[in-house]
């Protein structure tokens, strides 16, 4: 699985709360998350989300184990996170819902062209490339396949 986006580079520790408040999970309608996605880090974000690849420091997605952050980042168009490491729980939220996470750590600026492979396990942004940490066959089939459910029926998205 290869992908392709334009960097948007945050900080470490962005816990769920920060992904999408909990004052937003009223709700089940997606888009809504979607539209509020980082909006507390900054409220102009969720506007530049769609066909980026976030790129942040250690301990992405720690806090509540809310599945939410995951699919609101997927749903406002987030390519893939990487990151140095993520939190366990979001770490797999993510992959079940088919959103593509790469541990590694890779210096980039806002705007960079980044790139990756899942299959080759690398990352590539603002022309440094780096190895990220190996997924499974079976975790980067899930991807693959859209996440969890779709791998489990059997098809592709």
């Amino acid at each position: 699985m290869r992908g392709i986006g334009r960097a948007v580079c945050l900080g470490r520790d962005i816990d769920t709360d920060l992904i999408i408040a909990g004052r937003y999970l009223r709700t089940k309608d997606r888009s809504v998350w979607a539209a509020h996605a980082l909006e507390d880090l900054d409220p102009a974000l969720a506007g530049r989300l769609s066909g980026a690849v976030i790129v942040a420091g250690g301990n992405f997605g720690c806090g509540s184990s809310r599945e939410q952050a995951a699919i609101a980042l997927r749903d406002a168009g987030v390519v893939a996170v990487a990151a140095p490491s993520f939190a366990r729980i979001f770490f797999r939220n993510a992959v079940n819902i088919g959103l593509p996470v790469l541990e590694c750590e890779i210096p980039c600026r806002d705007g960079d062209q980044v790139t990756f492979d899942l299959e080759e396990g690398w990352i590539e942004a603002g022309g440094i490339r780096r190895a990220v940490s190996p997924l499974s066959p079976r975790m980067r089939a899930i991807l693959a396949a859209g996440g969890l459910v779709p791998f489990l029926c059997g098809g592709p998205r």
